[in-house]
């Protein structure tokens, strides 16, 4: 089979296709035939930050073709989708039991690899910043795989005014089509109107800037790999707070509330009230060309590859 590595860090350009040996799933494993595979921001950052070469995991989806012993909920001809910690840009892929979903019928697994891990990630961060009807959500990195996810649903928690801030104006019709009341971008000296809480995606710089966003007493969630500082005082002026979310934290200690999650999204997927969007299709060998989208930020909704 085939599978993408790298022996050094560095950009796109590092990523190489081999031929490995099919693995074979241990206890609690699934042996899954990959249809499509997520590609992340936290991966792309890795293989360009990490001074160890990582296995390239990350959110997959196909069918089911063997299982490990002690698995009792699948068995070959499922489909599923779920977070892949080992190799996962590979024509096969193990993924443990307890982080598999099944893939609703006439659901593609295109659509389950852009829909349940960046939304679950969306909702979580949702749920830190604990919405009120009719409050006001400021979501940056909007256009991303996962912004895009966060936009709908806190339309859907019952936000009354949405503002999706985005790193270019080309971006602004299509988070304007997803429900977006106002865009702004992040160069941008005032970002008009105060909301009531962000959801923060980017970090570094624009954690500044995010935080001045807030009206009195927001709240800012950071779920965002790219780091940053905040200064004690500008939350203290405001009676602001900054809210940590790790979705990593409720996939091991919250199994019960992270299934309730994933049975939400395809709920409203199923409803048509959460669109995935997929920016798009890239063939497993050509991984370098869907790293270069996501770090280019040039993505509207998800990059994915097909094996």
């Amino acid at each position: 089979m085939r599978r993408v590595q790298y022996e050094r860090s560095g950009g796109p350009e590092v990523l190489e296709s081999v031929s490995v040996e099919v693995p074979t799933p241990g206890p609690g494993e699934l042996l899954i035939r990959v249809e499509a595979i997520g590609v992340t921001l936290p991966v792309v950052r890795k293989v360009r930050e990490q001074r160890e070469p990582i296995a390239l995991g990350g959110e997959v989806a196909g069918e089911i073709v063997a299982v490990g012993e002690g698995v009792t909920e699948y068995a070959p001809g499922y489909r599923v989708t779920g977070l892949v910690f080992g190799h996962g840009y590979a024509d096969y892929a193990l993924l443990a039991e307890a982080m598999a979903s099944p893939i609703p019928d006439g659901a593609s697994a295109v659509d389950a690899v852009a829909l349940v891990r960046s939304g679950l990630v969306a909702r979580g961060a949702l749920e830190a910043a604990n919405p009120k009807d009719g409050e006001s959500a400021l979501i940056t990195a909007a256009a991303s795989g996962v912004g895009h996810l966060a936009l709908q649903l806190a339309r859907i928690r019952g936000a009354g005014r949405v503002v999706a801030a985005v790193s270019d104006p080309s971006k602004a019709e299509f988070v304007r089509g997803l429900g977006a009341d106002e865009v702004v971008e992040y160069q941008q000296e005032s970002w008009g109107t105060p909301s009531d809480y962000a959801l923060d995606a980017v970090g570094g710089e624009l954690l500044g800037p995010v935080l001045a966003a807030l009206a009195p007493g927001g709240r800012l969630v950071a779920y965002s790999s790219g780091g940053g500082v905040i200064q004690a005082y500008d939350l203290l002026v405001g009676g602001k707070s900054a809210i940590g979310f790790q979705m990593a934290r409720i996939a091991t200690g919250q199994p019960a509330l992270y299934e309730q999650w994933r049975q939400e999204l395809w709920q409203f997927y199923a409803a048509r009230q959460l669109k995935p969007a997929v920016h798009a299709e890239f063939a497993l060998a050509d991984a370098a060309k869907a790293h270069e989208v996501i770090e280019s930020r040039g993505n509207l909704g998800k990059v994915v590859l097909i094996p």
